[in-house]
């Protein structure tokens, strides 16, 4: 952690106008409001309804649904495909807002389903986006005075300032409501090697964006991840945070040999939290340009891999951590970091808890950024890849406990027999292997987690009356092989490439299990509630196998959770696709609900009329819907 020297703490209220607003009780057992991605800016999750739960849940059934007017569009262009549908509607009053894997915004009538108006984008017109193509998680919602806007941030990096009541764009706002994210940021950027896929945050009056960036680059000169704040009246650009530090701004010694010129990424691709009382935002960046070999970037790299506090009005630097110095293992902090007041050892504390792709849960103090628990630099192995300047040690938390498996080693691997262990043993000779930050190599370095977690973009959940915090997560490793690029298609020395992934024994995952799991973790002592698998996973074909019933050994594709009052709600694509209902204070199974297609968005509650509802974004490709429940 680093806090700037002699920073002063700025504590006062936003004015009116953030879309997100921080915990507190409910709105009403009316009617109450979902506002932003997460529900509230400290990302929490959470809903303090209990008219479901565990008596009646069983009764839910669907309400209405909603097929995403992307249907349409695929069945008219067979060539635009899009990828399941991830996003998750925001409520306000009776209506849901919507974005689509292809662009467009949509609102809904919360109590029936009824669609309002749709406005299209046309992003998709631009081709397919960087990355995972076609795909989009949310919007966002801003009221000042009589102005009421939704903003969508779009694939081919545009934002739109739409009117919530009619859906037509903003002519204020911008030109004719849209504003070109690829200027402003100090160097011409390619379009189709730089997207917007996260809902952003709204402070006051500004609108604060991160940005997706093409995480397979040949070359080492890339789009940087630079974080913005614009005016959310006018679309001007109000500040810029520079994520790869220049001449003279903290963190600039970290770029040696002038690699702060031409490197890029470094980037928020995921979402962000605020602290409207403190005026701060918090950002969770990934790894600079590219994301195994760093030989061209000698140094740690801030803010690579690194939680940044800002002043929201601004864009100052408040403080910082990195989690990963000089990260070579495309562990980017995948999620908005949990806001979270608790009480340790006597002592009230506002705290931010960041969950990792390695496994970790960095708990610090979101005023100084100082760790609530002791953080320890250990020493790590160091690289065998000629150039390459692998950092010595890595910041390991000692409380809480890493919530998932790291590293491969002989102990974490799969163990239904001795016989599949035996063979486990075999493969995982065949490669590098060792413990977490082992690094990448030409031999080919199995690392755990994988790229996609542990924890990945879906986040976390807390709950404010117990301190307890849930975290999904995944066991998969992968394979990080190191090659020389062909002659004349590279100016990289060496770039991944190789063997990319590994099987176990007789096709069975090499690891053990779970597969999927989800932590319960008491942030008040660092100490785990319980964990459990999430799902039974691929029980049956173990099963099959002649092996013994492991029991549930977890889904490796999962939906962020949600919670309430009274219970725990995560979306499963498990040996049927699911909405499993759990205790939140146990973890036991309380009931799941089989769903017509597979759940991608994180699911979100809503109250109209004294009705409690559950939505979710289910299926992709040529049928993409969202479908609602609610009691009879």
């Amino acid at each position: 952690m680093r806090v700037l020297p002699g920073f002063v703490l700025t504590s006062f209220i936003l004015i009116c106008g953030c879309t997100h607003i921080a915990p507190g009780p409910v709105q009403t057992q009316h009617n109450y409001d979902w506002p932003g991605y997460a529900n509230d800016s400290f990302s929490t999750k959470y809903a303090a309804l209990n008219q479901l739960n565990k008596n009646n849940v069983k009764q839910l059934q669907v309400a209405w649904t909603w097929n995403s007017v992307d249907n349409a569009h695929v069945a008219e262009r067979s060539t635009i495909m899009p990828l399941s549908f991830k996003s998750t509607p925001i409520k306000v009053g009776n209506r849901l807002y919507i974005s689509t894997s292809l662009g467009q915004v949509a609102a809904i009538d919360a109590s029936t389903g009824k669609q309002l108006w749709v406005f299209d984008t046309r992003s998709w017109e631009s081709g397919r986006p960087t990355n995972l193509g076609y795909n989009h998680r949310g919007v966002s919602y801003w009221v000042s005075g009589d102005k009421e806007r939704i903003f969508m941030p779009t694939n081919d990096a545009w934002l739109w300032s739409l009117d919530a009541r009619t859906g037509l764009p903003d002519t204020a706002f911008g030109e004719n409501g849209k504003i070109d994210l690829t200027l402003g940021l100090g160097q011409t950027v390619e379009r189709s090697r730089y997207s917007m896929v996260a809902a952003p945050s709204i402070a006051g009056d500004i609108i604060i964006l991160g940005s997706s960036i093409w995480d397979g680059p040949q070359n080492k000169e890339a789009a940087p991840g630079h974080v913005r704040g614009f005016n959310t009246h006018t679309g001007e650009q109000a500040w810029i945070f520079h994520s790869i530090a220049q001449p003279g701004e903290t963190g600039h010694e970290t770029w040696e040999n002038n690699s702060w010129q031409y490197t890029g990424n470094t980037n928020v691709w995921s979402l962000m939290s605020v602290d409207p009382e403190l005026g701060y935002i918090y950002l969770p960046f990934g790894t600079p340009t590219n994301d195994w070999y760093g030989g061209h970037r000698v140094g740690d790299n801030l803010f690579g891999e690194s939680l940044v506090c800002l002043e929201t009005q601004t864009g100052k630097l408040v403080w910082y951590f990195q989690a990963a110095h000089h990260g070579l293992w495309d562990y980017d902090l995948p999620a908005a970091p949990n806001l979270i007041d608790i009480t340790v050892g006597g002592n009230s504390i506002k705290a931010v808890a960041q969950i990792s792709k390695q496994g970790f849960v960095y708990v610090l103090d979101r005023v100084t950024g100082e760790p609530i628990w002791p953080i320890e630099e250990r020493a790590v192995p160091p690289s065998t890849i000629p150039g390459e300047h692998a950092s010595p040690t890595q910041p390991f938390p000692t409380r809480p406990a890493p919530f998932e498996l790291q590293g491969v080693t002989e102990k974490n691997l799969i163990n239904f027999t001795p016989e599949l262990h035996a063979e486990a043993l075999e493969i995982m000779q065949k490669f590098e292997y060792g413990e977490l930050y082992t690094p990448p190599s030409f031999k080919g370095t199995l690392v755990l987690p994988g790229w996609a977690g542990g924890a990945n973009w879906s986040g976390a959940a807390f709950d404010p009356e117990t301190a307890l915090l849930y975290i999904p997560s995944r066991t998969a490793p992968i394979v990080v092989q190191i090659i020389e690029p062909e002659a004349g298609s590279s100016n990289f020395r060496y770039i991944r490439g190789g063997i990319t992934r590994v099987r176990g024994p007789q096709r069975l995952p090499l690891i053990k299990p779970p597969y999927g799991r989800i932590s319960a973790i008491n942030m008040n002592t660092g100490e785990y509630q319980w964990v459990k698998a999430n799902g039974d996973g691929m029980r049956a074909e173990i099963i099959k196998r002649g092996i013994a019933d492991p029991g549930p050994v977890g889904s490796f594709s999962f939906t962020g959770p949600l919670l309430t009052s009274t219970l725990l709600f995560i979306g499963v694509n498990d040996d049927e696709p699911q909405l499993r209902i759990l205790d939140k204070i146990t973890g036991e199974l309380v009931h799941k609900i089989v769903l017509p297609a597979a759940p991608a968005g994180t699911p979100m509650t809503y109250m109209v009329n004294g009705k409690q509802y559950i939505s979710l974004a289910i299926g992709g490709s040529r049928d993409a819907r969202l479908i609602t429940l609610a009691l009879p």
